[in-house]
């Protein structure tokens, strides 16, 4: 029998090798910027064209190569970093494996222009699929320019599985944030298309963090340090009450290499302990120094997970880093004397008070007073004077209904936990008000986006929102989008927003609020969800327009929210699949009395 066994070729090797490292164009981005880095650069260009489907293209002013070292940085395992399997352990450089080049030209058509300082001429290397079309000498700048054009058109099935150009724009912007948060002595830039969207000059980090995420990070940041004989560790941590729902913004380095690692992120989230409310995450940019003798960077070939020798160690550190930053800057929790802790104790306090201005101070103004009177007034109209659940058109309907009495209408309650209960043909319905609201938005936006006929509420005072560039772009690229859900905004200036109407849907709502949530809601379903654009917007303000768990709930909002739902097309489960409703059916109820 034939031997079967052979060896490949260098394109489809290199093609393979690709898989790993160049898993969309914000890996391009990463790879280069950090090669940059490693050459003493100070300063470090990024042009993109087409969220980089087009062009991806490095500029910098580091050493740049010689023609020989130009064309072996092109062979796999070919790298200036390390001479010996000791230097693993020492290294102190971002890139070291020598497959990052050869990976991304294997899968592009690839330009090289690079020149020593002490050169007159540079080098021009031009290579498609591996394959070197050009080598010549050519007049250039110090230091390397490379330009990666048309990324993927040798493998169609890759290009085709790239997201849409804000999510990919996206990706790009989160890689160069890390690197410049990470480098804040060096200069850089990132343009798209026409666009600048950073221009940072060298600075301290503080100065880093501001130019990266908007002049609102400036108050919210408090310095953590903490020195050990394993490690130091150095940087900000964000205020509890700046925190977001989404994750994204937390950001741990390891001698100047950004890091993925839960257990860290717990550490950090541990000593946020009782501070932060549910479901929310804070900002914290963090530096970790340590000799690479106790760390292990050869785990993956994006080099983002690191291995240590003690990590528990690590984590007592950072946690105690984070801890002690709190307590400094007094984030930590204090103690609250006002709070009811006894009962007892609060009625003996009361004695003087009879028991209806005793429950009129603690009911008063709460869920628990608004259903004791509903319960009183069962069969009672009442109009509400602003509806969570309205929007203008409905409340005129509601007002006309409120003058003809209904004979077939069905009352709904409310109990003191939020739950909405409405009597059923064969039992008791039980509601669950937040995923039916939800379920009933989210149909009316998805409607709306796709007929264009999104209503809106002016606002009287319209609101200034100031974002990231990479929350800005993201905002631009749906406008249409957004914009066909209610909203009425316009770009002011650099990275801000006037919001001038909102969906009439969200009554009561804050305008600044509710469109920051949208898009906190929008990343966090981008990263946990597969949905199209439009499904992903009106999931993201269905969530964040419905009503709260606990609001009380006028006679005519319960009803009108049952009747939507029940109209509706799925109206059993919420967007996400939770349970809007369930049917406590007689026969169980009987089963108590026997």
């Amino acid at each position: 029998m034939a031997d079967i066994i052979h060896l490949l070729p260098d394109a489809i090797a290199n093609q393979i090798a690709a898989g790993e490292v160049v898993q969309r164009p914000a890996s391009v981005v990463k790879e280069l910027m950090e090669n940059s880095v490693d050459a003493g650069a100070k300063r470090i260009q990024v042009i993109i064209k087409e969220a980089g489907r087009s062009l991806i293209q490095v500029v910098d002013d580091g050493s740049g190569m010689s023609e020989t070292d130009a064309r072996m940085s092109l062979e796999r395992h070919a790298t200036s970093k390390i001479r010996k399997a000791d230097d693993l352990f020492t290294l102190r450089t971002m890139g070291f494996r020598g497959e990052a080049l050869a990976s991304i030209a294997a899968v592009s058509q690839f330009e090289m222009k690079t020149r020593q300082a002490d050169k007159e001429l540079g080098t021009l290397l031009v290579v498609e699929g591996s394959e070197v079309r050009r080598q010549e000498p050519t007049a250039a700048e110090k230091g390397t320019s490379i330009a990666v054009k048309n990324l993927f058109y040798n493998i169609p099935a890759r290009r085709n599985f790239l997201k849409s150009n804000p999510v990919e724009m996206r990706h790009i912007v989160d890689d160069f944030q890390r690197i410049a948060l990470a480098h804040p002595e060096l200069s850089f830039s990132l343009v798209h298309g026409d666009e600048l969207l950073y221009d940072l000059e060298p600075s301290k980090l503080a100065q880093r963090i501001v130019g990266l995420f908007g002049k609102n990070y400036q108050q919210q940041l408090a310095p953590c340090s903490e020195e050990t004989d394993l490690m130091s560790v150095t940087g900000y941590i964000g205020k509890p009450e700046s925190a977001k729902r989404t994750r994204g913004e937390q950001f741990i380095f390891v001698n100047e290499r950004f890091i993925r690692n839960n257990y860290l992120n717990h550490a950090v989230a541990g000593a946020y302990e009782n501070l932060l409310p549910e479901g929310t995450f804070p900002f914290y940019v963090l530096f970790i120094t340590i000799d690479p003798k106790h760390i292990d960077v050869n785990v993956h070939p994006t080099k983002t997970e690191i291995k240590f020798d003690d990590e528990r160690a690590v984590y007592a550190v950072v946690r105690a880093a984070v801890r002690q930053a709190l307590g400094a800057h007094n984030l930590s929790p204090t103690l609250d004397y006002t709070t009811d802790i006894n009962l007892m104790t609060k009625v003996s306090q009361t004695q003087a008070l009879s028991r209806e201005q005793y429950l009129d101070e603690q009911l008063g103004s709460g869920l628990q007073r608004s259903n004791l009177q509903n319960w009183e007034k069962l069969f009672e109209e009442e109009r509400p004077a602003q509806s969570a659940l309205f929007g203008q058109a409905e409340l005129a309907a509601s007002e006309r209904t409120s003058m003809v009495p209904v004979p077939n209408r069905v009352p709904v309650f409310q109990l003191p936990s939020g739950h909405l209960v409405r009597p059923a043909k064969n039992g008791v319905m039980i509601i669950h008000p937040v995923a039916a609201h939800e379920r009933v938005l989210y149909e009316s936006f998805l409607r709306k986006m796709k007929d264009r006929s999104g209503s809106t509420l002016q606002s009287l005072f319209p609101q200034t929102i100031t974002l990231g560039t990479a929350d800005f772009t993201l905002v631009m690229e749906m406008e249409r989008e957004i914009k066909a859900l209610g909203f009425e905004f316009e770009a002011f200036g650099k990275n801000t927003l006037v919001v001038t109407g909102m969906p009439a849907e969200a009554t009561g709502k804050n305008e600044k609020e509710l469109f920051e949530g949208l898009l906190e809601q929008f990343k966090h379903n981008q990263a946990t969800l597969t949905v199209p654009l439009q499904d992903n917007l009106a999931r993201s303000l269905a969530r964040r327009a419905a009503v709260k768990m606990g609001q009380a709930l006028s006679s005519e909002e319960m009803e009108s929210l049952v009747e939507r739902l029940l109209a509706s097309h799925n109206p059993n489960y919420s967007p996400d699949g939770s349970t809007t409703f369930f049917i406590f059916e007689t026969s169980k109820i009987e089963t108590h009395f026997r």
